[in-house]
């Protein structure tokens, strides 16, 4: 959430930040109703004041034995009843700026290149080159349903379209990929594995920034308010929530799986083909907690690690720095990492790692007290997927598929599978 201090002291840096990322232009709205309830504070102060000078002149004057005037009774009544309709216009007028401030997205980065979609975006570097094959590659969806490993009709039938299940090796790739993933985070790149709820209260989503502007992609059950993740930053956002962090607790390392949850209705255009875009998936999600000093250093560190992934996986991948328009929600600086797929013949983002700066402390309350004797401050919040299935099964599938029809597993892999190949059958 943004700072109204931070509206007030210079809105028109608000209004370009809203403009570079194709939003509408709220400050002035913001900056009318921030005066009107200043006015109703200042007005509530100054009849409290009235008040507390006219109670002590007539408690003298009934310590003295005498009774106040009626018409001083009588004004007291009225200034009692008017600073109760001043604080209920204020508590109206900050629930008015609430809900307004929780619709506006953070602030880009100075750095951060300028475009309202993926076309702007910036290809930082490339690791890797796609593998050359004698033979034409399957797409994932003709390959996983010939290995007999994915099937969609059976997902369809349980669930409806955008669901599949998984059999046999197909089924163990994917649980032992989490497994290995979790393991690397947490003996090689410092992360705490943390388990997690994957259903959450109302103000767990608002606290991430999910809510209220991405209600429609949302699952929920109405009648007790609780929301399905769309990723494990939901719940780990809150899970300091209200706190106040001891001076040299941070920075915190967190690594979670959950399942995710995502209604996709609104791209039912896009990769209908496959499980590229799905209502459920597996993910593995790193989240750091640290110092707003050190928020850009994390940030590239936090890419790092998620490159790290692909690597052992021998995956080609590129990263891509979002411009302003394609950041998340909550982002103020985005990278994406896209792996390449032989068989669907391109790049799919398997992860993205933001710097929210203090944009989800804000929303959450995350705070922490940089000296033992000093005031508690917000803290700044880094989230990236480390990563993202079922993509990297796509990715693992299609680049290590064999002209007999076979697939080979990534070597760091087989002591979690127990298979060096997925037989053609």
């Amino acid at each position: 959430m943004l700072s109204i201090e931070l509206i007030r002291q210079d809105p028109d840096l608000v209004r370009r930040a809203l403009a570079s990322r194709g939003e509408i232009d709220q400050v002035d709205q913001i900056l009318a109703i921030d005066t009107q309830r200043r006015q109703a504070v200042t007005q509530g102060d100054e009849l409290r004041g009235r008040r507390n000078q006219v109670s002590r002149q007539v408690g003298q004057a009934r310590s003295a034995g005498q009774e106040p005037p009626a018409e001083t009774v009588q004004e007291m009544r009225d200034v009692g009843a008017e600073i109760s309709r001043l604080e209920q216009e204020v508590k109206g007028l900050d629930e008015q700026m609430r809900d307004i401030l929780l619709t506006l997205p953070n602030i880009p980065l100075t750095d951060v290149p300028h475009g309202l979609d993926e076309s702007a975006n910036v290809i930082v570097r490339q690791w890797g080159e796609p593998r050359a094959f004698d033979f034409t590659p399957e797409p994932h969806w003709d390959l996983g349903e010939r290995l007999g490993i994915i099937d969609f009709e059976k997902g369809v039938k349980l669930s409806g379209s955008r669901f599949y299940t998984m059999f046999g090796a197909g089924a163990k790739l994917e649980r032992a990929l989490i497994g290995w993933m979790l393991d690397l985070h947490t003996q090689d790149h410092g992360y705490t594995e943390v388990m997690i709820p994957s259903v959450v209260k109302r103000e767990t989503m608002e606290g991430s920034g999910n809510l209220p502007k991405f209600s429609d992609t949302l699952y929920r059950d109405e009648e007790s308010d609780l929301w399905m993740v769309p990723t494990a930053e939901v719940p780990i956002t809150s899970l300091h929530r209200d706190d106040v962090l001891p001076p040299g607790s941070l920075p915190i390392y967190y690594v979670a799986h959950t399942p995710c949850y995502r209604n996709e209705k609104a791209s039912a255009s896009r990769d209908t083909r496959g499980i590229k875009r799905v209502h459920q998936f597996n993910k593995v999600e790193m989240y750091k907690l640290v110092t707003p000093e050190t928020s850009p250093e994390e940030l590239e560190s936090l890419v790092a690690d998620a490159e790290d992934v692909c690597r052992r996986l021998e995956l080609p991948y590129r990263v891509l720095q979002l411009c302003t328009g394609d950041m998340g929600f909550a982002s103020a600086k985005t990278y994406d990492i896209e792996v390449w797929a032989a068989g669907c013949q391109e790049w799919l983002e398997v992860s993205s790692c933001s710097n929210c700066t203090d944009f989800q402390a804000r929303r959450a309350h995350l705070r922490y007290r940089p000296a033992p004797d000093a005031r508690p401050e917000l803290l700044h919040t880094l989230n990236g997927s480390g990563l993202a299935l079922p993509r990297i099964v796509i990715a693992v599938l299609e680049n290590n598929q064999q002209a007999d029809g076979s697939v080979t597993i990534p070597e760091v892999l087989r002591p979690y599978t127990g298979f060096d190949t997925i037989p053609a059958g």
